[in-house]
């Protein structure tokens, strides 16, 4: 009994070695038919050519990003599409229509709460995010970028540079870590 347990072996012991490389998997939130869309959509220059010229920020949690065409994008921040949690329904506005810095434009519904969307500028809505309105969630994927709400064509640019109000990247971002 002895001798068969100090013999060797004749299944041969495969020595475990790990593998040097590591294959993860992405998977993309956004629909090769959304991406296909977006190509077509008049914002696509916008959001993946354009580089924005002036971005500001509202107290309100709004972001601007105003083009070199004297046009401006508006959306919520990363910071209110968390706050306001799954978002459920957008509200957008009209093609078309005047706006008046102030003025609502739309609203956000989610299952924490609704919020009013302000437009911090004048001008007038030139492109609305359809998508939007198909898939509410994207403001909670992608806020700041592909969930842009409304497109404005300004009545004056200095609108954004110039205003007080409005708050650049560094001073919104001072004004998280206070609240």
């Amino acid at each position: 009994m002895y001798r068969s347990l100090l013999r060797p072996s004749a299944v041969a012991f495969r020595a475990f070695t790990p593998r040097s490389t590591i294959s993860v998997r992405s998977f993309s939130v956004y629909s090769p038919q959304f991406m296909k869309s977006a190509k077509d959509s008049h914002a696509y220059k916008y959001l993946h050519e354009k580089k924005p010229i002036e971005q500001r920020f509202t107290a309100e949690h709004e972001y601007v990003n105003l083009y070199d065409d004297e046009s401006a994008f508006l959306g919520i921040t990363p910071y209110a599409a968390q706050a306001l949690g799954d978002v459920t329904y957008v509200e957008l506005p009209e093609l078309g229509t005047k706006v008046e810095a102030g003025d609502t434009i739309g609203s956000v519904e989610s299952v924490k709460s609704a919020s009013e969307i302000y437009s911090p500028v004048s001008g007038e809505v030139v492109g609305v995010n359809n998508l939007l309105e198909s898939e509410p969630g994207l403001l909670n994927q992608d806020p700041s970028h592909e969930g842009w709400i409304a497109h404005i064509k300004l009545d004056d640019p200095a609108q954004i540079t110039n205003n007080d109000e409005l708050m650049d990247k560094d001073t919104y971002t001072k004004s998280l870590k206070e609240d």
